[in-house]
C-alpha cells in the first residue's frame, strides 16, 4: 500500500488541521490536576511542549485555542499532583511507565518546583523542555521567568545523577545509564545557555561535556543510529534503536550549535536524522518497531523525533527532510484520522485508538509542517 498522497497540503491547511486536532486533544484535559487523561506524567509535559510549538508559529491561532491559559493552568496545577512513578524495561526493551496521581495539595508552602520532579531523570527532563518552550511563547507577551526558573531547578536535580559511565544515570533507583535521559540532560543544558545570558558559561560547559561523552560513548552505533543505552561495563547494549532517541539529539545538537556557533554539530546532526529516517520508516513513514503495541510510552515516541527532525530542519533545511515531514503530516490526515478528528499510533492507517498520546505524537508531525511548508 502507497503512503503517497497526492495533493500537498500548504502551512495554511497544516496550521489548520492542527486547530482542529487541538480541540480534540483538549477534550482529554484535566483542569485540575494540568494533565492529560489517557495517558502519563511525561506524555503530558510532551502535550504542552508542541502546544507551546504550536502557540509560537501561529499565535493568533493559538490565542483563538487558549493555549497561553492552558500553559499557564499545568504550570499551576500539575506541579501540586503529586505522582508516584514506577518505570520497568519490558523483554522487548520498551520502557513502560505506571503513574499513581496522589490527591493534590492545596496549597503549596513554597514554590519549589518540587512536584516536577520524581525518580527518573527523564520525565525531569521533559517537564524542563515543557518549561523551556512554555517560556518561549512567554518571551513574546505571555507569562514571565516563572517557566525558566522551572527548567534551571530541574537542571540541578539532573546534574545530581551522575553515572560511573559518564552522563547521567536514567533514575535515582536504577543504576542504568541510557540514551534518553543524557540527551535531554544535553538538550536541557544547551537550551538554558541559549535563554539565560548572565550564566551561559555555566550551562555551555555542561552541555559540551555532555555532547563529547555521548558521542564517544558507543551508544551511536555503525549505522548512525542511537542504541537505547549501555551495559552495566559501559558498552552499547544492542537494545532498540528507538525513534525518540533518534529525535532528542537533533534538538539537543541544534541547541548546542545555536549556543556555540559550531555548524558541524548540525552536520552531526543530520547524519543521524538521515539514518533514522531510511531505516525507521516503512514505505516513507516513520514506524516504531513496537507497532501496534507500544503502549503509553512507546506512542509517544515517533511526534518527539518529528518535533525535533522540525528543529533541525529550521536551523539547516534539507529537502529530503521537509519532504519527510510533508509526507508523514499529509498521510496522517488522510489515513490516520477518524471523525473527531482523533489521531491514532499508526500513521500509516487505518485508524483504530487514540489516546492523548498518540493525539499529541501526531500533532507534532501537524506543527512541524506548518512551521517548514
Amino acid at each position: 500500500m502507497s503512503s503517497h498522497i497526492s495533493n500537498r497540503a500548504d502551512q495554511a491547511t497544516y496550521a489548520s488541521h492542527t486547530v482542529d486536532a487541538t480541540k480534540t486533544l483538549q477534550t482529554w484535559y484535566n483542569r485540575n490536576t494540568g494533565l492529560w487523561d489517557t495517558t502519563g506524567w511525561w506524555n503530558s509535559a510532551n502535550c504542552l511542549t508542541m502546544l507551546a510549538d504550536f502557540a509560537i508559529i501561529d499565535p493568533a491561532a493559538s490565542d483563538s485555542l487558549n493555549i497561553p491559559e492552558i500553559i499557564q493552568n499545568t504550570y499551576d496545577q500539575a506541579q501540586k499532583t503529586t505522582v508516584q512513578a514506577t518505570k520497568v524495561l519490558s523483554p522487548a526493551g520498551l520502557p513502560v511507565s505506571s503513574y499513581v496521581r496522589v490527591s493534590k495539595r492545596s496549597e503549596l508552602d513554597k514554590r519549589g518546583f518540587d512536584n516536577f520532579l520524581n525518580d527518573y531523570y527523564d520525565d525531569e527532563g521533559w517537564w524542563a523542555l515543557a518549561m523551556i518552550h512554555s517560556y518561549d511563547v512567554g518571551v513574546r507577551g505571555i507569562g514571565d521567568q516563572q517557566y525558566l526558573q522551572a527548567a534551571v531547578d530541574i537542571f540541578e536535580d539532573m546534574k545530581k545523577g551522575a553515572s560511573t559511565c559518564g552522563g547521567i544515570y536514567w533514575s535515582k533507583v536504577t543504576p542504568y545509564t541510557n540514551a534518553i535521559a543524557n540527551e535531554l540532560y544535553l538538550s536541557v543544558a544547551a537550551s538554558l545557555a541559549n535563554r539565560i545570558p548572565s550564566r551561559k558559561d555555566y550551562f555551555l560547559d555542561t552541555a559540551k561535556t555532555q555532547w563529547n561523552w555521548f558521542k564517544n560513548s558507543g551508544m551511536i552505533n555503525g549505522d548512525n543510529l542511537i542504541n537505547d543505552g549501555l551495559t552495566d561495563d559501559c558498552k552499547n547494549n544492542g537494545m532498540q534503536t528507538w525513534t525518540y532517541n533518534q529525535g532528542v539529539i537533533l534538538g539537543g545538537l541544534v541547541e548546542l550549535s545555536t549556543a556555540t556557533g559550531d555548524r558541524s554539530l548540525l552536520t552531526q546532526a543530520q547524519t543521524i536524522a538521515s539514518a533514522a529516517i531510511t531505516k525507521l520508516s516503512k514505505d516513507g513513514i516513520l514506524f516504531e518497531g513496537c507497532e501496534p503495541n507500544c503502549g503509553s510510552d512507546g506512542s509517544q515516541f515517533k511526534g518527539i523525533f518529528m518535533r525535533n527532525l522540525h528543529y533541525l530542519q529550521k536551523a539547516a533545511p534539507m529537502d529530503a527532510i521537509k519532504n519527510f515531514l510533508l509526507n508523514n503530516a499529509d498521510t496522517i490526515w488522510a489515513k490516520n484520522r477518524n471523525d473527531q478528528n482523533q489521531l491514532g499510533g499508526a500513521w500509516l492507517g487505518p485508524f483504530s485508538n487514540a489516546t492523548a498520546g498518540t493525539q499529541s505524537s501526531a500533532m507534532d508531525v501537524l506543527v512541524a509542517a506548518a512551521a517548514v511548508a
